[in-house]
């Protein structure tokens, strides 16, 4: 992938902020007492956050306020999730409530985008069976939003684009950020993995890597700003730079963002097993501010299920890696998604993966019931298993982490952490993070929020702690 097919050109961005220029010269003339007001949500992953609050940019910038009233809105738009039915079954039940809201004011703009909206049968059904939406777009044009929404108000013009790429990246977009203390910072986009249950290279395109001196510049900024935390996002980032032919990118990169002077901290999310090395987890080690925690997805323990799945690694494989982490950080926390029931598993093989939770014993698993997704291999295998069989299934997998879970926050008694103290918790407590992605909960005023506490943990609860400030 050469770099000058992938970038947005600096004359079509001009172009957007054109129109961008003349959506806010239409609201201000349209909305002379107060601004309008948009209402927007976002499903799934961390990247299509990251994805919205640079749609929240975009809109902020044409002159809308925000509410999260939807029977204020001016402006409903929704950025969707495919990789999973449920998600998809929420965004046609919310969208199906808002034709009242259509019918009692015509003008009100409403927009779906993102994965779900990227598949040629969704926007077809979107168009059949909710012609009141306006505006239908895919990932690949979300940059263009200025220019639809400007063809709406002034053209009335209907949009549907979810032009098929292999993807594009549009750099300089201004963002909202929902927080002022942590802050997502997309190195990649798209996949190449193509797993046989995953929809995500189909709606998000090839994998793409920013500039490093795109990165390290918003990287920079964000330290400048005052964020505390630093999420670096991607599909697959431990692939970030393949496409770019730079060797060990992912871990140079780390280095380099760990070399910025100020107190803060790095995540990453999502690292693909094939491709994490021995080298990126010898730089996790050695970066200060990378924290200790390892979102690392095996999704299944039998080699027969991974290979049927096309993972790329065994079972064996994942657990080298486990052993490796450990042994230069002992410290690690380490989390993981998993799927249960995928097509052809047997009981027996799903025995696999109750045991390389055993073996591994993660932090915590992010479980799911197989979802079969349109376009998919996985789509088309035979799958004899029963959705209530698959349940019972997964209830054993969630009581094994659940028991694995708190057993191992029983060891972080009396121990102190240092947490990035992000706001309330329950019972108008302080809630953080630790380094290994615990979340603790303690008693201090609201002027700790945004600072980094030393906190000793009191009470070792499943899936979070509470603690005490040390004095």
């Amino acid at each position: 992938m050469e770099r000058k097919s992938t970038l947005v050109s600096s004359q079509e961005l001009s172009q957007q902020k054109e129109y961008l220029q003349m959506v806010n010269l239409f609201l201000d003339s349209k909305f002379a007492t107060k601004p309008p007001k948009a209402f927007t949500r976002t499903y799934g992953c961390q990247g299509n956050i990251a994805d919205s609050q640079q749609i929240n940019g975009m809109l902020e910038e044409m002159g809308y306020d925000f509410t999260d009233d939807v029977k204020e809105a001016d402006l409903i738009l929704y950025n969707t999730c495919a990789v999973r039915e449920h998600a998809q079954d929420r965004v046609f039940g919310n969208v199906g409530a808002l034709k009242v809201l259509k019918e009692s004011n015509p003008d009100l703009i409403i927009a779906l985008c993102g994965c779900m909206m990227q598949q040629e049968h969704i926007a077809q059904k979107i168009q059949k069976s909710y012609s009141y939406v306006d505006l239908v777009f895919g990932t690949h044009v979300f940059y263009k939003l200025p220019e639809f929404i400007y063809k709406r108000l002034c053209e009335n013009k209907k949009i549907v684009d979810i032009t098929n790429s292999s993807g594009v990246i549009a750099e300089g977009i201004t963002q909202r950020r929902d927080s002022t203390i942590k802050a997502f910072l997309p190195i990649t986009y798209g996949c190449n993995n193509f797993c046989s249950y995953c929809v995500v290279p189909y709606v998000r395109g090839r994998e793409r890597s920013r500039a490093f001196d795109d990165v390290m510049g918003e990287a920079k900024q964000l330290v400048a700003s005052g964020y505390k935390e630093i999420t670096l996002l991607g599909q697959n980032v431990n692939s970030y730079g393949k496409d770019l032919g730079v060797p060990n990118a992912f871990s140079n990169l780390l280095k380099s963002i760990n070399d910025i002077q100020g107190d803060f901290l790095i995540r990453f999310m999502t690292s693909h097993p094939k491709d994490c090395t021995k080298e990126l987890l010898q730089t996790i080690a050695q970066c200060e501010k990378v924290e200790r925690h390892l979102h690392l997805p095996f999704q299944s323990g039998n080699n027969k299920v991974l290979k049927e799945m096309n993972r790329g690694y065994t079972r064996e494989k994942y657990l080298e890696l486990v052993k490796t982490a450990k042994e230069l950080m002992p410290d690690i926390s380490l989390t993981s998604d998993v799927i249960v029931g995928f097509p052809g598993e047997t009981y027996e093989e799903f025995c696999d993966t109750l045991s390389l939770v055993e073996e591994v014993e993660f932090s915590s698993l992010y479980t799911f019931i197989y979802s079969k997704r349109e376009g998919t291999k996985a789509a088309n295998m035979p799958d004899n298993i029963s959705h209530s069989e698959k349940s019972k299934w997964f209830t054993q997998l969630t009581d094994l982490q659940e028991g694995i879970a708190s057993k191992r926050m029983a060891k972080m008694k009396g121990k102190t952490y240092r947490v990035l103290a992000e706001g309330f918790g329950k019972d108008k407590m302080i809630s953080g993070r630790a380094s290994n992605y615990t979340t603790i909960e303690f008693e201090a005023p609201p002027s700790v929020i945004g600072t980094f506490c030393d906190v000793e943990i009191t009470q070792p609860l499943t899936w979070i702690a509470r603690g005490r400030i040390k004095e």
